[in-house]
């Protein structure tokens, strides 16, 4: 038997959704082009900030 997992259409507009709002703020923030490309690829991995910053907090 396979075990397949499925995902859930909820998380997946909530992702896509937090997606465009970053791109649209790291984005908007940029001086430059290059800057503009980073903050698409930070706006790409936002959840690792999330996650971070909300275990340094529950670490302190």
């Amino acid at each position: 038997m396979k075990n397949q997992m499925q995902a859930n259409p909820a998380s997946q507009a909530v992702y896509g959704l937090g997606l465009i709002g970053a791109a649209i703020y790291f984005i908007s923030h940029a001086t430059t082009f290059w800057l503009g490309v980073v903050g698409f690829l930070k706006a790409i991995v936002w959840p690792v900030f999330l996650v971070y910053q909300a275990f340094g907090k529950l670490a302190m």
